[in-house]
This record gives C-alpha cells, sequence and structure tokens, in this order.
C-alpha cells in the first residue's frame, strides 16, 4: 500500500472518529504501554470502533437497500441516481470492511505464527 493511500485511509479513519465524538492521535511511543501494565485507555475500546464501523456498513446497506425497494415501487421523489449512488456507498462500504477484516485475519496470523 502506498503512503497516499495509508493517509487517505488514516485521514477517513480520523473523520470517523470525529463523527463518532472521539479524536485519533498518533500514538507517541512513550503513550505505548509495556505489556502487563495496567493503565486506563482514554478513548473506546478497539471493539467498540469494530462494532460502529460494522454498525455504519450495516445502516448504509439498509439505507440503499430501503431506496431501491422505494424507487422499484414508484415513490415520488425517490430517483434512481440516488438510489445508484447510495448503493455505491454501500459497496465500497463493504469492502473496505472486508479488507479491514482480512487485514486483521493477516495480523493475527502472523502474530500466531511468531516464534517465541
Amino acid at each position: 500500500m502506498s503512503n497516499i493511500a495509508v493517509d487517505q485511509v488514516l485521514a477517513q479513519i480520523r473523520s470517523m472518529s470525529l463523527q463518532a465524538g472521539t479524536a485519533v492521535k498518533p500514538a507517541a511511543p512513550a503513550a505505548i504501554e509495556a505489556p502487563g501494565s495496567a493503565g486506563a485507555s482514554s478513548g473506546p475500546a478497539f471493539g467498540e470502533l469494530l462494532k460502529q464501523g460494522i454498525d455504519s456498513v450495516n445502516h448504509s446497506q439498509q439505507n440503499a437497500g430501503a431506496l431501491a425497494d422505494a424507487w422499484e415501487r414508484g415513490v415520488s421523489g425517490v430517483d434512481l441516481a440516488r438510489v445508484m449512488i447510495e448503493s455505491q456507498k454501500a459497496s465500497v462500504s463493504f469492502r473496505a470492511l472486508t479488507e479491514v477484516r482480512n487485514r486483521l485475519v493477516s495480523v493475527y496470523q502472523d502474530i500466531m505464527n511468531m516464534s517465541i
């Protein structure tokens, strides 16, 4: 992945974090705790952020499905361009979520394959 792509992903994560009400700050080396130390985390847990991301993708897909259904039924005020845009947004967000899952599985496998 190029630096430009990484910077874009980080910018998207930061904007989503701001929308969720938390700020993602770059981790400083001093902020990283030693294994086994019991420090309090100031932000939401990783699991909570992942759940919020999954819920956001789910909401996007449900919204796209509802718009497509409304367009098929001929509801006034729903145009095809809006339906297609929402459908593409849902598709892109699902692909991004799938990529995050693939990266997490890859990291997990790398950690499990480390020799001690």
